[in-house]
């Protein structure tokens, strides 16, 4: 099974940014994301530390199933 990578919340953001999602504000070392798709805005906070937690990346991950499909969430979130 493969393991959960370790990622910093710069990371995460850039790679979000690269899918989709809009920056719309930062507030200390917190940003929000939104991505609308149709009528339905997603919105998602990374903390913009040098590494998350698993626990967090965990929560993380289990919002954005909503947006993205399994294989993309797999390609980026875990280790081949």
């Amino acid at each position: 099974m493969p393991k959960l990578r370790r990622i910093s919340g710069k990371n995460l953001l850039q790679i979000l940014l690269a899918e989709g999602f809009l920056k719309i504000r930062q507030k200390g070392s917190h940003a929000r994301l939104v991505m609308k798709v149709g009528k339905v805005a997603y919105f998602i906070t990374i903390p913009l530390h040098e590494e998350l937690d698993r626990g967090t990346l965990k929560s993380i991950l289990r919002s954005l199933e909503r947006c993205f499909s399994d294989d993309k969430l797999k390609k980026i979130f875990y280790t081949r």
